[in-house]
């Protein structure tokens, strides 16, 4: 396979001055001789932490003392061989190793992802262990954390290789059909191939319809909704913990839609503050409502409010799913409160923790992480569906080699999830965004 970025990599796995001691990583053939170059010494034991006197390969200027770590090929994250220097945090101290490395003969900075991109290449894992690292090092919070580990851990890989090896196996049975009609095969080999591959159809259409993985890797979206002035964006500032959005007596005061970012009993979740709904006062309100009412329709959970004066507005009824919320805000004033409403009060915080409560209740049964994998990405999303759309055109086949045809293409669109086809162009479509530096 033809190598498309140097051979010798290498990056700080720290910004400088984040950390009062930086890692800086080295990976491949030249890894050692490098070693040698700065320390003056052949690499250590493997695994063995090893004080060093590191200096400039050119000038013999000092850079730093520093520890040292071995990793022979193919036991290393990269399956190449690899040094981390466990240096000083301090800028300078990083920038001179740095320089240092770049006087190396055969060395390059490496691209975002680099060192996992080597670790795919040399089969250390496959590209869902990739993309979960990423998501590793990006959960902000628990649920998010759970989820990459799980994917780090191979059951979604595990899953989509057993669809493929699956599709490969009922192939295999339809080609054998084509290719040895005149041998005496059994007759019913077309027969179990399809309902193999409608098994693999059934469980991709169902995997297809969850969308807790993608949901959790980006944020769970709760969006607040009501008539103007029934509280809203006082709501949202009292749940933030901060003057998110401007609040103001004027109705209409809320054009936009403002998202503000928090946890709730470990999910991550988008608070979205929306324009009032009602029957909009010139363009830029109409504007608002229209963005109020899509918002509403792709969030996860819809928390309805109304106040007194203010229960409800037509428009509620239309947006309302089963497992909303109804907020019965300002119960610190006169009023009653709508049946099946939560009382609160922005204003005072009461009636907030029972809100909060009840809606970490409602999005946990919906988006915790259960035992079944879900996909996490809009590249497998993609994917599946292809693998669907040749299962489906398969099954609609009366020919063999038209049924045989679709079932290649699907276990192709299977393939490329974990790698196994289309290497590089798949390779450079996940890395495209990875971590710097990983």
């Amino acid at each position: 396979m033809a190598m498309t970025e140097p051979a010798t990599i290498y990056a700080p796995a720290t910004a400088p001055g984040e950390a009062a001691i930086a890692v800086v990583r080295v990976s491949g053939p030249a890894a050692g001789a490098t070693l040698r170059a700065l320390s003056g010494r052949a690499p250590p034991p493997p695994r063995t932490a090893t004080l060093r006197q590191l200096r400039h390969p050119e000038s013999g200027a000092p850079i730093d003392e520093a520890l040292v770590l071995w990793f022979a090929a193919p036991a290393s994250y990269s399956g190449e061989d690899m040094v981390e220097y466990h240096i000083h945090g301090g800028a300078a101290v990083q920038a001179a190793l740095l320089d240092a490395l770049a006087a190396c003969a055969g060395l390059a900075p490496a691209p975002p992802g680099g060192f996992t991109r080597q670790a795919v290449r040399n089969g250390r894992m496959d590209l869902l262990r990739a993309e979960a690292i990423a998501d590793l090092i990006a959960a902000d919070s628990p649920a998010q954390h759970a989820q990459a580990l799980a994917q780090k851990a191979g059951g979604l890989g595990a899953l989509y290789e057993g669809w493929r090896q699956r599709l490969t196996d009922a192939l295999a049975h339809m080609e054998a059909g084509l290719e040895f009609a005149d041998e005496d095969l059994p007759s019913t080999l077309d027969k179990r191939a399809q309902r193999a591959a409608q098994g693999v159809a059934d469980e991709v259409t169902t995997h297809l319809a969850d969308t807790r993985g993608e949901r959790l890797r980006t944020g769970l979206t709760v969006a607040l909704l009501g008539a103007p002035n029934v509280g809203k964006s006082s709501l949202l500032n009292r749940l933030a913990g901060r003057e998110a959005a401007i609040v103001s007596a004027r109705a209409g005061t809320t054009r936009d839609v403002l998202e503000v970012g928090l946890r709730l009993e470990g999910l991550p979740l988008v608070l979205v503050d929306t324009a009032g709904l009602r029957a909009a006062r010139g363009t830029i309100e109409r504007e608002g409502v229209r963005r109020a009412r899509a918002r509403a329709r792709d969030a996860d959970m819809r928390l309805f409010l109304c106040a007194p004066r203010q229960l409800a507005v037509p428009q509620m009824a239309q947006l309302q799913r089963r497992g909303d919320i109804l907020v019965y805000n300002k119960a610190d004033l006169r009023g009653r409160a709508p049946p099946d409403s939560l009382p609160v009060s922005a204003r005072t915080g009461a009636g907030l923790t029972a809100l909060l409560k009840l809606l970490g209740e409602r999005l946990r049964s919906r988006f915790a992480p259960r035992a079944a994998p879900a996909l996490t990405r809009a590249r497998h999303r993609r994917a599946l569906e292809d693998a669907a759309e040749a299962l489906a055109r398969a099954k609609a086949e009366t020919a063999a080699e038209l049924v045989a045809e679709n079932l290649r293409l699907a276990e192709q669109a299977l393939a490329q999830l974990t790698g196994h086809a289309n290497m590089e162009r798949v390779l450079d479509a996940v890395f495209r965004d990875f971590c710097i530096g990983k």
